[in-house]
Parts: C-alpha cells; sequence; structure tokens
C-alpha cells in the first residue's frame, strides 16, 4: 500500500522534528520528555510527551498533570494552514491553529470562555525554543498562563 504524498507545506513544520525536553517554567515543572515525528511519510508531523522518572512536579500540580499528551498535525490545503488536534491525559481535547513562520511556532484556539495561545521563538540552531501559552475568557483580554522552554536532545 502506498503512503500519501505530504503536501509541499509541511516542510515548514521540519524546525520542530526530533527529541525535545521540555520545562514550563511558570509552574517549574521539567524535564518533560517530547518528540516530534513525521506519520504517514510526512503527511503529519506527531508530537508526543510524557514525564519521566526525573521530572519535579510542583505541589499543586500533583493529579492535574496533562501528561501524557499527543498531538497530530496536518495541512488543509483549502484553508491554507495547519490544524493541531490535542489529547491529554487528562481526558482534554482541543483543536488548534498552528503555523511555523519566520522562527517562530504559533497555536491559536478560540472557544467561548477559554481561548488560548502559544507562541514559541526558535533559537537560530535550532536548539531551543522558548516561548509560553496566554488564556483568555473572551478573546480580546489576554493574562499570561506559563512559560515554556524545549531544548533539543542529541
Amino acid at each position: 500500500m502506498r503512503e500519501p504524498v505530504p503536501h509541499h507545506a509541511a516542510r515548514q513544520l521540519e524546525v520542530l522534528v526530533g527529541d525535545w525536553d521540555m520545562w514550563a517554567l511558570g509552574r517549574r515543572t521539567g524535564p518533560v520528555r517530547g518528540s516530534f515525528t513525521w506519520a504517514e511519510g510526512g503527511a503529519f508531523l506527531v508530537q508526543r510527551t510524557d514525564v519521566v522518572p526525573e521530572t519535579v512536579v510542583p505541589a499543586d500540580w500533583e493529579g492535574h498533570l496533562p501528561f501524557p499528551t499527543v498531538t497530530m498535525t496536518g495541512y488543509d490545503d483549502s484553508a491554507g494552514g495547519f490544524t493541531t488536534l490535542y489529547a491529554d491525559g487528562r481526558g482534554v481535547a482541543r483543536v488548534y491553529g498552528t503555523a511555523v513562520n519566520d522562527g517562530v511556532w504559533t497555536m491559536r484556539r478560540a472557544a467561548p470562555g477559554f481561548h488560548q495561545r502559544f507562541t514559541a521563538t526558535v533559537e537560530h540552531d535550532g536548539g531551543v525554543m522558548t516561548g509560553g501559552w496566554e488564556h483568555s475568557a473572551d478573546g480580546a483580554d489576554w493574562a499570561p498562563d506559563f512559560d515554556v522552554t524545549y531544548v533539543r536532545r542529541n
């Protein structure tokens, strides 16, 4: 059986591919191990994250960790953009609009009462990404949620 042919836009996501350690700085949580891998011959990008024995978890997050998480990102050629499906260990499932342009990775979600956005900058060597999540009740007034740093594992 043949695999699907990935859309040429998928190359924009290539900077994310690999193994990463993530720290949620605002929550003092980490490292969380993650990886981005191609699926279906490059038609989709899959991200998986989970805690490891050395992960530090603040007491206020005990029992509320979202891990493990999995996302699947694909390109919609009629809409001209990427969509990411998200699921986690709490049973949360969400849909985000996603982009990687000029070294900036963004994810956006508009949902009644709980809008979210994520922005991270990919360092010039591709070994570090820094950014953070924000939330909004109305999509107009935004507040920081937590900062994150991804460090590529060799």
